[in-house]
């Protein structure tokens, strides 16, 4: 057993192994690169046609609910992950009482993205520990047996922190594409709001038009237009853009829409300073990055263009040298 093993090792290993594999994932790697902006489609379209077919549904359970005198109108998760995470009971050994919010920042809606949530921080540690053990026990590393170990469980960590990681880039990604265009999207809406539109209206325009700038905006704008027109309470709606979002700017925002809504103050007034105080935001994001750019610069400077800069410099003069060595 141990010297098939050895063989499959030296095999692996074998230049011509090792180079046909990374030919095959430079070829993979150029075919998903052609193919999926033609599989990519139009985001805008089927983003504004799911929340429309969302909207349509919630508004026909309501109706539904209302005969019938049933009180539960969300959506039950009865796929394959949530069996999975009853069968193991997932959600209360790995509990996490913010995961939902997390899921909802990154724009996964719904049950079924914390089934498989779940699942993927149960399984990406196991996968992550037999692989670690595989590789060096194929390989032949020349790691101890304690050190070997030590790696496999270095990376079951890697493995439980994985899924995490993978929610809070999203989040981020999310939450900057959304904050690029909220400014703008603050304009159209208060030349909406003056031109007589109502706050429904003005939403779903701008909304319809900001698609082109961020998909991510024009969802959770379309989203807060089902939620206005459904909900009872219209503070509750923008309460929860200001949830999904998680950002100072859109929590202003909503904080000022629910005070022109429960109080009367003039909504157009509030809009234009919001509008402005979020491209200051803006602007100040931008500096920020541009201000800390020369530190990150730094050590790309030192290990690619110093020595590039000295071998310029000192190469001719070391030419010089050797041809007063010859001539002496």
């Amino acid at each position: 057993m141990f010297h098939e093993v050895k063989n499959f090792a030296v095999a692996f290993t074998d230049p011509a192994t090792v180079a046909s594999f990374l030919l095959l994932a430079a070829c993979l790697v150029t075919v998903l690169t052609v193919a999926v902006p033609l599989a990519k489609g139009d985001r805008l379209a089927s983003r504004m046609k799911l929340v429309a077919a969302n909207r349509d549904e919630l508004r026909r359970k309501s109706r539904v609910a209302l005969a019938e005198g049933q009180g539960a109108l969300r959506k039950q998760d009865k796929g394959p992950w949530k069996r999975i995470s009853d069968l193991l009971n997932l959600q209360k050994l790995l509990e996490d009482p913010n995961v939902v919010q997390k899921l909802t920042e990154a724009g996964l809606r719904g049950p079924a993205p914390v089934s498989i949530f779940y699942v993927a921080r149960f399984a990406t540690p196991i996968v992550f520990f037999l692989a670690a053990l595989i590789y060096l026990f194929a390989t032949g590393s020349e790691l101890e047996g304690n050190m070997r170990l030590l790696v496999a469980v270095g990376a079951c960590a890697i493995g439980f922190y994985l899924p995490n990681l993978v929610i809070a880039n999203l989040a981020a990604k999310r939450r900057t594409s959304i904050m690029r265009a909220f400014p703008d999207a603050l304009d159209l809406l208060l030349i909406c709001v003056e031109s007589g539109m109502s706050i429904e209206a003005a939403f779903q325009r701008v909304g319809a038009e900001i698609g082109s700038s961020s998909v991510e905006l024009a969802e959770e704008l379309s989203l807060t237009t089902a939620e206005l027109n459904y909900l009872q309470d219209r503070q509750e709606a923008y309460q929860n853009l200001a949830k999904r979002t998680n950002h100072p700017g859109v929590k202003g925002v909503a904080m000022a829409l629910t005070q022109a809504e429960r109080y009367g103050t003039p909504l157009g007034s509030a809009l234009r300073v919001m509008a402005k105080e979020n491209r200051e935001m803006r602007m100040t994001e931008a500096e920020k990055k541009a201000a800390a750019l020369p530190a990150k610069l730094t050590v790309p400077m030192i290990l690619f263009f110093l020595p590039v800069l000295f071998i310029v410099i000192l190469t001719p003069a070391y030419i010089r040298w050797q041809q007063l060595q010859g001539a002496g």
